[in-house]
C-alpha cells in the first residue's frame, strides 16, 4: 500500500511540474538553447562589434540577451537587452529588443528552421509612405558559433536588404 501510495504520490508531483513548468519540460522550449553563453560579436570586415551575454531567466523560460557595442565614435556607448520566449499559445517564438537609445523592436512571429531561429516582425511604418517587415535570423554554426542576420523589406517581403550580419564567437572559459 506504501509503494501505491507512492508511486501515486510521485506521479502527481511530475504531472504538477510539468503544468506549472512547461519550459522544464516541453522540448520546444529548449530550440533556441544554441545561443546560451557568452559572447564576442564580429562584424563581417572582422571588427569586433561588441559582447553579448546570453543566459536562461524566470525558470528557463525566457532567454535574455545583454548587448554591449565595442565603444566607437559612431556607437559611444550603445548597449541593448532581448528577450526572446516561446509563446506557448501562439506556438511561436517571440523576441523584444530594447536599447538605450529609445529603440524597441517587436518580432512576434519566430520559429526553428533547421539549424536556424528566424524571427519576423509586424508590418511597421518606415516612412510615411512605406511599410516595412523586419526579419532577424540566428544560424547554429557549431557549439562555439552563431550567426544574426538582420534584414529588413519594403516590399512586403518580396526581396531582403541586410541591414546587419554578425559573427558571435564563445569565449573561452577560464578555469
Amino acid at each position: 500500500m506504501k509503494r501505491i501510495l507512492l508511486i501515486v504520490l510521485i506521479f502527481s508531483i511530475s504531472k504538477v511540474t510539468a503544468q506549472t513548468s512547461p519550459c522544464l519540460t516541453n522540448p520546444v522550449y529548449r530550440q533556441f538553447d544554441f545561443w546560451i553563453g557568452s559572447w564576442e560579436v564580429f562584424a563581417l570586415n572582422g571588427n569586433k562589434a561588441g559582447d553579448s551575454k546570453i543566459t536562461l531567466i524566470l525558470d528557463s523560460c525566457v532567454i535574455f540577451e545583454e548587448w554591449v557595442s565595442t565603444i566607437t565614435k559612431q556607437q559611444p556607448g550603445y548597449s541593448g537587452k532581448s528577450y526572446n520566449t516561446y509563446n506557448g499559445i501562439t506556438q511561436q517564438w517571440q523576441q523584444t529588443w530594447v536599447d538605450n537609445t529609445g529603440g524597441t523592436i517587436e518580432y512576434l512571429e519566430g520559429r526553428l528552421n533547421g539549424n536556424k531561429m528566424m524571427f519576423f516582425t509586424k508590418p511597421f511604418a518606415f516612412t510615411k509612405d512605406t511599410m516595412a517587415l523586419r526579419k532577424l535570423s540566428f544560424v547554429n554554426l557549431g557549439p562555439d558559433r552563431v550567426q544574426q542576420l538582420g534584414e529588413i523589406s519594403k516590399d512586403k517581403g518580396g526581396s531582403w536588404q541586410t541591414e546587419f550580419d554578425l559573427e558571435y564567437r564563445r569565449k573561452k572559459q577560464v578555469n
